[in-house]
């Protein structure tokens, strides 16, 4: 319990959302701070109404306060009160506003960034210049561009603080010798997460009954099944569709075949952590994001090809004790590495080292730009297709399916929040017609 006497850090967390990944990483971070008598008081601004109230009643239940789209006046008090700004970083269409629409008081700064970086969306450069410290969710992300530069000027202001957590509520792991592998997939179906040629990959596997249960959104579904009708496969996938218990989902499986598209900006990879502090063993493509949380052949298996799923699979599936090392490995390795105790010291030891430096104003109409399309091309990247004008320059390329997202920063997603900003209106229809 905190000690009454204890002098406070005030924690400000400025997030677009408390959904997701988010949303249970600062619930866990308030949750740990009661447990563990720390200094810091959290408070945590959400950006946006949220669609479910569990973690923001988790954090309310833990001593944290929670305000919920506040204007610009209480935004300004609350900055101006607290001893460090936490900036939880993705390029959502919501966070802009607010420190765009003028002038707040000085603060300290520490972003958090919870996309890689090393695609779109892109971490804004200078963003990483005027933050007091710059914190990734993955150790990938110092590979990301202009990172390492920044780094060699400044490696003081660099960190790495994994947002995984919640494990500790997870069940304890199961482990079977069965032959009767069971395989499956959890996470979203969009092709900005999912390999697009995920089916391709699992074609290549021939076991008998090869089947894999896919657990998510049915976005995408009827491509999925028309290609794997294509290929003459039409029982390769068994769509489940949204599950509101992911421990219950995961318990049921041998493997997680877990093929991302290499351009994802994924970093903590929450449902591969937890798979693997269920017992299942995770097959991950060598994308940088999986490679620092599965090491192949010690937690789970890297492959590279549809030959190499193939091979893996099928090794995985006639070598049951050799699997069941795999599993039990990959529960222990999650279950010590991905802690809310670990998350929340790391955060806590960077807190009180930003808490010596000196508050400054920050105009982030110079970090990000004065309009929503400049806020959007702020994580795009110099070789991006929108061009200032509103054209849409794909030099004859079909766009990525990072691009076509409806969501996740795309311009579409900033368009919706944005309607009237010509710039993104023309990029979104010259988009909807390349799709």
């Amino acid at each position: 319990m905190v000690n009454q006497s204890m002098v406070m850090t005030e924690i400000l967390h400025l997030t677009p959302h408390l959904g997701g990944g988010v949303g249970k990483a600062l619930s866990t971070l308030c949750v740990q701070a009661l447990e563990s008598g720390s200094a810091m008081r959290h408070t945590v601004v959400c950006l946006k109404q949220p669609e479910k109230r569990v973690f923001l009643e988790r954090i309310e239940s833990a001593g944290g306060r929670v305000h919920v789209t506040p204007g610009v006046t209480q935004l300004s008090e609350l900055i101006g009160a607290a001893d460090i700004v936490h900036l939880n970083w993705w390029n959502h269409p919501a966070l802009f506003p607010p420190l765009c629409q003028g002038a707040l008081p000085a603060m300290r700064l520490l972003a958090w960034s919870h996309v890689s970086g090393l695609s779109s969306p892109y971490i804004p450069l200078r963003l990483i210049e005027i933050a007091h410290r710059f914190v990734f969710t993955s150790a990938c992300s110092l590979d990301a561009p202009g990172v390492s530069q920044a780094k060699a000027v400044h490696p003081e202001k660099f960190a790495v603080v994994s947002s995984g957590c919640g494990l500790e509520q997870l069940p304890e792991p199961v482990f079977r010798q069965s032959t009767a592998l069971r395989s499956g997939y959890l996470g979203s179906l969009n092709f900005g997460k999912l390999h697009p040629d995920y089916v391709d990959f699992l074609a290549a596997v021939d076991l008998p009954g090869f089947q894999v249960d896919l657990v998510g959104d049915n976005l995408n579904q009827a491509e999925l099944a028309a290609r794997c009708a294509e290929l003459g496969r039409p029982d390769l996938l068994n769509f489940r569709g949204f599950r509101s218990d992911v421990a219950a989902e995961l318990a049921r499986l041998d493997v997680l075949i877990y093929l991302l598209n290499p351009e994802h900006y994924g970093t903590a990879e929450n449902a591969l952590i937890e798979a693997m502090a269920l017992g299942v063993v995770p097959i991950v493509l060598d994308n940088p994001a999986e490679t620092h949380i599965v090491e192949d052949g010690v937690t789970g298996l890297v492959v590279r090809t549809p030959g190499e799923l193939s091979a893996a699979v099928t090794r995985l599936a006639e070598d049951p004790i050799w699997r069941l090392g795999l599993a039990r490995q990959a529960a222990r390795t999650a279950r010590s590495r991905f802690t809310g105790a670990a998350m929340e010291l790391g955060l806590a030891r960077l807190y009180r080292e930003t808490a010596k430096l000196p508050k400054v104003m920050i105009d982030f109409v110079q970090v990000f730009g004065p309009t929503p399309a400049d806020w959007f091309l702020s994580s795009q990247g110099d070789s991006a297709p929108f061009q200032a004008d509103g054209r849409l320059d794909l030099r004859g390329r079909r766009p990525s399916n990072i691009l076509l997202e409806g969501s996740k920063g795309s311009v579409f997603h900033f368009r919706d929040h944005f309607p009237a900003d010509t710039r993104l209106n023309s990029w979104a229809s010259q988009l909807e017609v390349a799709r």
